[in-house]
């Protein structure tokens, strides 16, 4: 969330500090991560740091959705085009399923947001399946059709444990 533009009268230190985060994010870390652990906190960027931990909670919500779309897109293909089932498809599912596990695991607190993601991401697995098959957005239906239990299990749908041909 860099770009920001800071007062002019703001103290020197702190005006470095903004002029780092521009010029060098990565050493703006290590300089802030620094200043942390050395208690000395007058000399942070409190102004680009708030900005910065605000967006990792933002980024969370963001892979949240962005799985989502991708296996709700894989489970519609698997729906709507069985006769192509194939092995990467199941992979694939089965890989944001447990990065999803994962991710939610590690931020219990993402777990009220799931419903209002999942109306997101479906939009993106719609766009998902009409650009990889032939199918189209009238082809599918307009709103979600899984539900969270549907989407995490590892046994949804009944067939996916079957073998799959290619």
């Amino acid at each position: 969330m860099r770009g920001k533009d800071l007062s002019a009268n703001q103290p020197k230190e702190e005006a470095m500090q903004s002029n780092l985060y521009e010029t060098d994010f990565y050493a703006w870390t290590l300089e802030q991560s620094k200043l942390l652990k050395e208690g000395d906190f007058k000399q942070l960027d409190i102004i680009n740091l708030v900005e910065e931990v605000e967006s990792l909670g933002k980024q969370q919500r963001q892979e949240l959705r962005n799985r989502l779309g991708v296996l709700i897109g894989h489970l519609l293909k698997w729906d709507y085009q069985s006769e192509k089932r194939s092995k990467s498809w199941r992979v694939n599912i089965r890989e944001q399923r447990r990065e999803i596990l994962r991710l939610l695991q590690e931020n219990p607190s993402l777990k009220p947001y799931l419903e209002e993601a999942i109306l997101y991401a479906y939009e993106s697995g719609l766009d998902l399946v009409a650009l990889e098959t032939p199918l189209d957005y009238q082809d599918l239906p307009e709103n979600p059709i899984y539900t969270i239990e549907q989407l995490l299990s590892p046994d949804f749908p009944s067939e996916f444990n079957e073998v799959v041909m290619s």
